[in-house]
């Protein structure tokens, strides 16, 4: 019951994804790593670079969260208004309805953009480096790469 309602932090997101919406990100990660199957080391570790520069559901929701209570602060201030302050607490409780929980409103328009979480990012990098040698384990199945990764 507790799970239900305050899941792991790594799977908090992806539970209150739609199935469709997570199948469709995976399926992206999984066509992304395909690509990259027969490419030089150069180009994984390059894609590994670019991974690390992702930003994840996380610091988009805190980078929107922040720039809202900021504006709304600022109209406050300046209009001298009480209602302007109401916009920061309302997304106050958002981000900690999302801490808490893995949902908060903007995240069903946010994972339909595919955005992803940042275990998500790192289990792409992590076939990446598997695809580069980095591990003893070798495979030419990425999907099975994948998987292997996801059940970590």
């Amino acid at each position: 019951m507790i799970k239900k309602i305050l899941p792991t932090t790594t799977q908090r997101v992806a539970c209150h994804t739609h199935k469709f919406i997570n199948e469709q990100i995976r399926n992206s990660t999984l066509c992304s790593l395909k690509s990259y199957a027969d490419c030089s080391d150069k180009a994984l570790s390059d894609r590994i670079t670019k991974l690390n520069a992702e930003w994840d559901i996380e610091r988009f929701l805190e980078a929107n969260a922040a720039t809202i209570v900021i504006l709304s602060s600022i109209l406050g201030i300046k209009r001298s208004h009480c209602l302007w302050f109401l916009l920061p607490g309302t997304v106050g409780f958002f981000l900690l309805q999302h801490a808490l929980q893995g949902w908060c409103p903007p995240l069903p328009v946010m994972r339909k953009l595919g955005i992803r979480t940042g275990l998500e990012i790192e289990n792409e990098k992590t076939v990446l480096k598997f695809l580069r040698g980095d591990f003893l384990h070798k495979t030419d199945n990425i999907a099975k790469l994948l998987e292997m990764v996801e059940k970590q």
